[in-house]
């Protein structure tokens, strides 16, 4: 039968409900409710946040979990270099002068490795001498400014401040004491990159904030700010991203944003011209569709932290749980913007708080959240962002722009995660998460420098191939680093590269640019160290998941393992099969694997060799 439709609408035709039909449509809307997505963390408890919370000390996979690896320890050995000489038989004039001699040397080679260096002098255990008086303060602080031109680079006091000092034998007292920001000057070696992964629920502010800290405008409410970042035309219509946007603050040597309204992605080159650090904001979908999208622009992307956007009147809802949980898994450091703040009642952001605070406590989480009200909290927690304890969390509004001015001084004063000084010396590496085809260019590529240095007319070997994964050898015609043309890239930046007598159709997402030297190869099956998160059942050979390693995302099929079947909180070492093509792989790399309401985090110990 046909139903009259209003007019101007398409008639629609209905059939008679078959038997199973009939059974669905008896169900009320209200158990239909019920149904949700099978990402979603919403009334059945396997989400992505719940399954890492429920962890406790006798899983076996917490410590999979909080594993340490090489980049972790980055801050450790930076201490370990910054540690004071040991002295004797010497004046106070003399130490003094012997100490400060030795922390200028150590500040010299740390600003001339990674762009630059928070200072904290006089302060206990931190550089320099200690136990200051002003006068000593004043010839410290003039010395670090002195040190800073010779080099090339701006000193800035952040913060001088009375800290308590004692010394054996005497009553404590209070010593003067001083944070300085010493950065390289723009044009003095390559600009340093963090890269900062902005992630939340759908409709909770992400690229209304993105918009905001990049074009220095106030949203109106009604999305303006929004639709300054939005590359497709249908999420200007619909309001939602879609897709994974890479978005620029730059910030000169003295701190200061030079961002202005005037910014625009097609004259970004000029502002990083005059930039001595570089925020790349990565704008990530937050509705539950695009999971696989967002999952890829965590671990394809390289994140160096992860800003995790709360909206103030809907709490820790939906993907917002999700997307903490595939952070807390890949041990991305996060922080928490709430915002919305100037429309939420005080009882609901209260609530919304303390559900934060909740679930930052729990067992597998194990993070402090720390409420940022002053300047001197936003010191204290960038400096502390290594410890990967650590959860800052800021109240903003976008619309009157309160917090704001703290979230800037933060992201100007995050320090980069990895050393990619050290990583600038090996046999270069570029991972490709885009591609291009650009008139009278040909075939570019966009991506990370994940270690060594990209110069101009490089030959290098890109692969695996789409059709039978070898690797293949191209050269490097032209390099844009953020729209502006330079001949080189280091290890931490990202740029796009384009390709000398390469086919559009011969790259895709996934491949890699390496140096011949590494002799790269390409593997249908790897070894992993994996712990199981949550899982309904048990897993035995034969079980098939969705992998996502960096910038390789392809269903994987378990063919062998040390145990006889795995369930939620067990380790094991298993071998994967890739089901569609052989992918490149290298040994360390952490990832995550979810099929269902499946979920479970490994480490890549190498592509397979022999018998497991």
């Amino acid at each position: 039968m046909v139903s009259q439709a209003p007019s101007g609408h398409r008639a629609q035709t209905t059939y008679p409900l078959f038997k199973s039909q009939k059974m669905a449509a008896s169900v009320s809307s209200k158990e239909r409710h019920r149904v949700v997505h099978h990402l979603s963390s919403r009334g059945d408890g396997h989400g992505w946040v719940e399954s890492i919370a429920r962890l406790t000390d006798d899983n076996a996979a917490t410590t999979l979990l909080q594993q340490a690896t090489a980049d972790d320890n980055a801050e450790e050995r930076v201490a370990q270099e910054r540690q004071q000489p040991k002295l004797a038989d010497l004046s106070p004039e003399e130490e003094f002068s012997a100490r400060l001699d030795h922390a200028l040397s150590t500040l010299k080679l740390e600003v001339e490795t990674g762009g630059e260096a928070v200072v904290m002098a006089g302060m206990p255990n931190g550089w320099g001498p200690t136990g200051l008086s002003d006068s000593q303060l004043d010839t410290t602080l003039a010395k670090i400014k002195a040190k800073a031109q010779e080099i090339g680079a701006d000193a800035n006091v952040l913060r001088r401040t009375m800290v308590p000092y004692s010394t054996p034998g005497q009553a404590d007292t209070e010593s003067a004491a001083a944070e300085v920001l010493v950065r390289r000057k723009a044009g003095v070696g390559h600009p340093m990159e963090v890269r900062v992964a902005v992630i939340g629920n759908v409709d909770s502010g992400k690229s209304t904030l993105v918009g905001v800290l990049t074009r220095s405008v106030l949203d109106d409410g009604r999305g303006s700010a929004r639709s300054k970042v939005f590359k497709h035309g249908h999420e200007e219509a619909t309001g939602r991203t879609s897709s994974i946007g890479q978005h620029t603050l730059c910030l000169d040597s003295n701190g200061a944003i030079l961002n202005d309204a005037m910014f625009r992605p097609n004259s970004s080159a000029d502002y990083i011209q005059k930039a001595s650090k570089v925020v790349t904001l990565v704008d990530l979908a937050g509705h539950e569709r695009y999971f696989k999208t967002t999952a890829y622009g965590l671990t394809g992307h390289l994140p160096d932290y992860a800003c995790l956007i709360v909206g103030a009147n809907a709490g820790i809802v939906g993907m917002c749980k999700e997307h903490m949980g595939v952070a807390l898994a890949l041990k991305v450091p996060i922080f928490f913007v709430v915002t919305k703040i100037d429309i939420c009642p005080d009882h609901i952001l209260q609530h919304t708080l303390t559900q934060l605070n909740t679930i930052l406590r729990k067992p597998g989480v194990k993070k402090k959240p720390f409420m940022v009200r002053s300047r001197d909290d936003v010191l204290t927690c960038a400096r502390h962002m290594h410890t990967d304890s650590l959860a800052p969390i800021f109240l903003t509004s976008s619309v009157t722009g309160a917090g704001l001015d703290f979230v800037r001084v933060f992201y100007n004063l995050l320090p980069q995660r990895q050393k990619w000084f050290d990583k600038a010396a090996e046999a270069a590496e570029f991972i490709i998460d885009e591609t291009f085809g650009v008139p009278g260019v040909g075939t570019v590529v966009a991506g990370t420098v994940k270690r060594g240095v990209i110069n101009t007319n490089a030959s290098l070997l890109m692969g695996p191939d789409i059709g039978d994964g070898t690797f293949k050898q191209t050269a490097i015609k032209s390099i844009h680093y953020k729209r502006l043309p330079v001949t080189q890239v280091v290890a931490g930046q990202t740029a796009a590269l384009a390709l000398k007598r390469v086919r559009r159709n011969q790259v895709r997402k996934g491949m890699v640019l390496v140096d011949s030297s590494l002799q790269p190869k390409a593997g249908w099956e790897f070894d992993a160290d994996i712990a199981i998160l949550t899982h309904s059942t048990t897993i035995q050979p034969r079980y098939q998941a969705v992998i996502h390693c960096e910038i390789v995302r392809q269903a994987a099929r378990v063919v062998a393992m040390d145990r006889e079947r795995l369930r939620s909180g067990d380790r094991a070492c298993v071998r994967f099969r890739f089901l569609q093509r052989p992918e490149y792989l290298t040994a360390g790399t952490r990832f995550v694997f979810r099929e269902g309401r499946t979920k479970g985090i490994g480490m890549v110990m190498g592509l397979a060799e022999g018998p497991m």
